[in-house]
């Protein structure tokens, strides 16, 4: 499990990075305090607070990690 924090703060970054996430073959989760969102689920997202970085869960091994982790490379909060 590869995990990273991410930042979504506008309505056009949420729909790009579901748009990325969906072509992903493994589970991605979005962890915002106490509520684990599908990160492949738009309403799902959008019931969290996108005014801060929230915690990114990729729940993938080896290549198929490090291909996610390419994908959501432009949401990483640096």
């Amino acid at each position: 499990m590869k995990e990273a924090k991410i930042f979504l703060g506008t309505i056009e970054r949420v729909k790009d990075f579901v748009n990325a996430v969906t072509r992903l073959d493994c589970d991605v989760d979005i962890v915002s305090g106490r509520y684990v969102i599908d990160a492949k689920s738009i309403m799902g997202i959008f019931s969290v607070d996108l005014s801060k970085a929230v915690d990114l869960r990729i729940h993938a091994e080896g290549a198929e990690a490090e291909k996610a982790m390419e994908v959501i490379s432009p949401f990483i909060e640096k």
